[in-house]
């Protein structure tokens, strides 16, 4: 009878131990979109992890309540704790109720490089083609990509100039970087249907030679209202690997040099991208026009990046869409990092997620309008 009793209370004390363990993960998850991942480095593991943490605690309540335990309601209170936070993950109340006619339909989207380097040049071409499908299928008004190629003429790959023909845009502004021994570009590109009347670059300090991250903005004229907007991409962690360069670090691994691989990545990833989002942050609140920002963030809803934005601006997503709105589908999961935000005077409604996933990130889309 005395080892029975001494056995259950073990499994009570380990549960209760790992009970305690989840709260304390789950607390520092929510710190995450608070501290600068510069002071403290291991701040925004957790914020990645928070989905697992945020799982792991909920079966913890719903086993402490079977128990009728007082464990189920400070683990209740716990998640209360959480408030708005745990809201950034999913969208309740989809709006797609007709936009105005002077709405701008607005697309952002990482097409790693059109699958350019696939061993098989007739299967990149064949996504190139996909991917140019889907856009004249969309049709939106401006288009914002990350992680676009471009080969200067002659070239049997061609990107811009074909955009440009079928889509029918009128002007784009781009910033790339540029191989001149094989005439090929790989940056961002934002392409207008509307009249492009200012351009212009943010500059990163934290840009490096082996970096090609970066920001630009447009002001453009729909009818009588003017936008500016930015199409943003943020430092890569390159997990699967550097494209432009046709390596893959992650292959001929073991799994334990591969997690230490990744832990340096997003350590060294983490405190540039947040540099990066204070400096966008800061050039948007001096925009002199209502200010439409999207792209490639590269971080989750519960990271010090997001908070940047999410502080000062409307997230469409939550606005307008429905459902958790996975935007990346490469080989490690990451959830929702591709965002549209808006200033507190437009509006948003029809947000669209990509059904079939033509890169390692899905293209999404809104249309945004004036408030009355």
């Amino acid at each position: 009878m005395i080892s029975i009793i001494s056995f259950l209370w073990n499994i009570k004390f380990w549960l209760k131990f790992f009970t305690i363990l989840s709260l304390f993960a789950l607390g520092l998850s929510y710190l995450s979109p608070f501290i600068h991942p510069k002071s403290q480095f291991f701040i925004p593991f957790f914020g990645l992890a928070y989905p697992i943490f945020l799982a792991i605690t909920i079966i913890f309540l719903i086993f402490w309540t079977v128990l009728r335990s007082k464990w189920s309601f400070i683990i209740l209170g716990f998640l209360v704790l959480g408030g708005n936070l745990h809201f950034r993950m999913i969208a309740l109340f989809s709006n797609d109720d007709p936009p105005p006619r002077n709405a701008l339909h607005i697309m952002s989207y990482n097409v790693r490089l059109f699958d350019v380097y696939n061993p098989k040049l007739e299967n990149a071409i064949k996504t190139r083609n996909q991917i140019f499908s889907f856009m004249k299928e969309e049709n939106p008004d401006v288009i914002c990509f990350q992680e676009f190629y471009q080969k200067d003429r002659p070239t049997d790959f061609k990107t811009r100039d074909t955009i440009l023909r079928f889509m029918k845009f009128l002007d784009y502004h781009e910033r790339s970087a540029h191989k001149k021994y094989s005439r090929q570009n790989f940056g961002i590109y934002l392409f207008s249907k509307y009249p492009i009347i200012a351009k212009g670059d943010v500059i990163f300090d934290t840009q490096s030679e082996k970096d090609f991250n970066y920001c630009v903005y447009v002001d453009i004229v729909k009818m009588q209202d003017t936008f500016r907007v930015y199409n943003v991409h943020l430092q890569s962690i390159k997990l699967q690997g550097d494209y432009y360069t046709k390596k893959d670090p992650l292959q001929n691994m073991s799994s334990k040099s591969t997690i230490g691989l990744i832990i340096e990545k997003l350590k060294i990833a983490y405190p540039k991208r947040a540099e990066q989002a204070l400096t966008v942050s800061k050039h948007v609140q001096n925009s002199p026009y209502p200010t439409i920002v999207c792209g490639d963030f590269n971080d989750t809803p519960l990271s010090y990046t997001y908070q940047q934005f999410n502080s000062i601006l409307t997230d469409a997503f939550r606005n307008c869409g429905n459902g958790i709105g996975s935007t990346y589908v490469g080989r490690i999961p990451a959830g929702r990092i591709d965002y549209i935000f808006h200033t507190d005077d437009l509006n948003s409604t029809q947000f669209k997620i990509q059904q079939k996933a033509l890169s390692d990130h899905r293209a999404i889309s809104c249309k945004i309008f004036k408030k009355m």
